[in-house]
């Protein structure tokens, strides 16, 4: 069995740990402000029955779901363009071989093959530490971006042909983000456990995922902890092209 010198230091992990300290006192002291300000603003009434109130997991599950009606509505549409776009435009088939070539590497059209599938989750509710290592900080018995980050860049580096992270395709532009213990992808937010499935050699590319330095050090948390770790091979897999908007989105300076 493993001791706790197994365990690198995470600057995350570990910096959560100072943080999580100095945020326990703060909490205390904000606990009475907030008691004494609700009392003030109460004056003997329920001021939690007012329904014009709506929660911020309510507002952005609700946000989640327009986006996920706005992607299909764009797929529709894109369908269209693709069935009016094969009527003869003039094109040669030179060009229409180059286009079809641009939609596959930019992850528009839906591919199938052999795949592995990654499932990343967090520790039970009642985690404790498996016998040699440290009690659990809170945020050791969860998912963070860095170990999406990790699973989706080392099946890039087996020559993964596409990835699919939950149900969307990722593209070139795709970013994995996480808040709290949530993740956001192109505008939508999904909840551990958290799958990626990729397209590809699966020996390519669960090769990739052992050779990892950072899954390796997550494998670490999962042996002390009991994070999820979960890897599957499936022979035939179809993952759906990317159906969001191509455009490029950017900050400009104000006036």
């Amino acid at each position: 069995m493993s001791n706790s010198a197994d365990l690198p230091e995470d600057p995350v992990r570990d910096a959560s740990r100072w943080a999580v300290r100095g945020l326990t006192a703060a909490v205390f002291a904000l606990a009475g402000l907030i008691f004494v300000t609700s009392a003030n603003t109460a004056k003997g009434t329920d001021i939690r029955t007012d329904s014009s109130l709506l929660k911020l997991s309510d507002l952005i599950q609700q946000r989640s779901q327009n986006n996920a009606d706005l992607n299909e509505s764009t797929a529709a549409l894109r369908e269209d363009i693709d069935t009016l776009a094969q009527r003869d435009d003039g094109s040669s088939k030179a060009e229409d071989a180059r286009l079809k070539a641009l939609e596959k590497a930019a992850g528009t059209t839906k591919i199938t093959g052999e795949a592995v599938g990654v499932t990343l989750d967090d520790a039970p509710p009642d985690a404790t530490a498996n016998p040699g290592y440290p009690e659990p900080q809170p945020n050791d018995l969860v998912i963070h971006q860095q170990d999406l980050q990790a699973v989706v860049n080392a099946l890039w580096q087996g020559g993964a042909r596409g990835i699919q992270v939950m149900d969307q395709r990722l593209i070139s532009t795709s970013a994995v983000r996480c808040v709290g213990n949530t993740l956001i992808l192109q505008g939508r937010v999904y909840s551990p456990p958290y799958k990626v499935t990729a397209v590809g050699d699966p020996d390519r590319l669960k090769q990739a995922l052992n050779d990892s330095t950072a899954i390796q050090n997550y494998q670490l948390y999962v042996k002390a902890y009991g994070l999820g770790w979960k890897v599957d091979e499936d022979d035939r897999v179809t993952l759906p092209g990317y159906s969001g908007t191509v455009d490029l989105h950017y900050a400009e300076p104000v006036e």
